[in-house]
């Protein structure tokens, strides 16, 4: 199977707030797509796609699914925003939208890596925090910033028996954005997802 078509881009958010033009977000005249439902079908197609490194989150959980249009030709358009540079789970995050969205009858849709905004962890929704908490890793913090990539992670509670009292014993868990830590009150090890 050959790799999907990816272009490095900048592209807007799925708001629309820093568009260039005044168009609606399939691209195309407005009214061209009537409520929007080949965009509303581009889009659910697109967040089924699950995080290769962490499947019990969806990209869209993830905040990674940032935009999506359809151009004039009726091509989609998707724009994702990789956690880090050189995350080796981009390409295949983009292979699964391309798949997904050719089964829902989007045979020549293009996965563009956007990178503004740089993604970082308050993309990700409360959905994803739980879901990560229910599968034994500890969510990120609340607080991003420049701080957060070299300050230790405050109150990490353990997702198995929610104790506070943890040690972290490795900055690198099972991925690059986990750490490995311990709990004191149960014994059990976990990954926390580092604060970005």
């Amino acid at each position: 199977m050959s790799a999907p078509p990816v272009d490095a881009v900048h592209s807007p958010s799925l708001d629309g707030r820093s568009s260039e033009r005044p168009v609606d977000r399939v691209g195309r005249p407005p009214g061209s797509d009537p409520g929007g439902v080949r965009l509303q079908a581009a889009r659910a197609a697109a967040a089924r796609v699950a995080d290769p490194e962490i499947p019990v989150l969806s990209i869209d959980d993830l905040g990674i699914l940032h935009d999506i249009a359809i151009d004039e030709n009726g091509r989609v358009l998707v724009t994702i925003l990789p956690t880090y540079s050189g995350c080796p789970a981009t390409g295949v995050i983009a292979l699964g939208v391309v798949t997904e969205l050719a089964k829902d009858g989007f045979p020549d849709a293009r996965v563009r890596l956007g990178n503004t905004p740089a993604w970082s962890t308050g993309r990700m929704s409360e959905a994803a925090r739980e879901k990560l908490r229910a599968c034994g890793i500890s969510p990120p913090g609340r607080a991003s910033g420049k701080r957060a990539l070299f300050a230790p992670s405050p109150g990490v509670d353990c997702p198995r028996c929610g104790s506070g009292d943890t040690e972290r014993i490795s900055e690198f868990g099972s991925t690059a954005c986990k750490a490995h830590w311990r709990c004191r009150a149960c014994r059990e090890p976990f990954d926390h997802f580092k604060c970005v």
